[in-house]
């Protein structure tokens, strides 16, 4: 099985070295790089071309959230998690705006921390239990007064409202196939069709568009 490569964006050595040491011990991983800042996160991610960017919030020269939004632009495919010591709801949000594909707290536990990392590669999003609340909590209040939406309006297929209800839900893939008694490429593909459809880059922000235009009951 070929290695997801890893880059560390962090302005403490100390916590990237840690990070980098515990995982260094799973055999889908590779760490390739790290970077002490905003700025030279990009410039090493560019020219590294990482399949995963763990990267800090509040840095030195460019934020971790400004730096999201030019790493996404430079390679959409890469997948970008904020690892932060900050539950601050405006970061938060913008971090997803931007592109990124999880959140996650430096107090969580190394063994949930490897845990996260794993759906991430698997295709999932990685968020803290308290991060994924304030998402739900935050769409589920706007879209409370909302009147049921035309999902048609979206240029969506009844099928692929089906697939975005169930994503904006946190249900995986392979649940979806057996839900929906489908294969779990033809859910992969929905999902492609969607995210073009919605010009969104992944599945927090499917989610996200999801409860905000009201298509997920509360």
């Amino acid at each position: 099985m070929e290695k997801a490569k890893v880059l560390l964006v962090d302005d403490h050595a100390l916590f990237r070295k840690g990070i980098a040491s515990l995982l260094n011990d799973l055999p889908e991983l590779e760490i390739i790089g790290e970077a002490s800042n905003g700025r030279e996160g990009i410039e090493k991610a560019k020219e590294l071309n990482p399949d995963i960017i763990i990267m800090d919030v509040e840095m030195p020269e460019l934020t971790g959230v400004e730096a999201v939004r030019l790493i996404k632009e430079a390679l959409p495919q890469c997948k970008v998690v904020m690892l932060t010591i900050s539950d601050d709801d405006d970061n938060l949000f913008r971090s997803i705006k931007n592109g990124a594909q999880g959140y996650l707290l430096k107090s969580m536990d190394p063994d949930d921390l490897i845990k996260e990392i794993k759906g991430l590669i698997r295709g999932e999003a990685a968020l803290s239990k308290t991060m994924a609340s304030k998402i739900l909590n935050e769409f589920a209040n706007l879209s409370k007064n909302q009147k049921e939406v035309d999902y048609h309006k979206f240029n969506l297929t009844d099928r692929e409202a089906e697939v975005l209800r169930l994503v904006a839900q946190g249900i995986t893939n392979k649940e979806i196939a057996a839900i929906l008694a489908i294969t779990e490429n033809t859910v992969k593909n929905h999902l492609c069709n969607i995210m073009e459809k919605l010009h969104l880059q992944n599945r927090v922000q499917l989610a996200t568009f999801a409860w905000r235009e009201g298509l997920v009951d509360k």
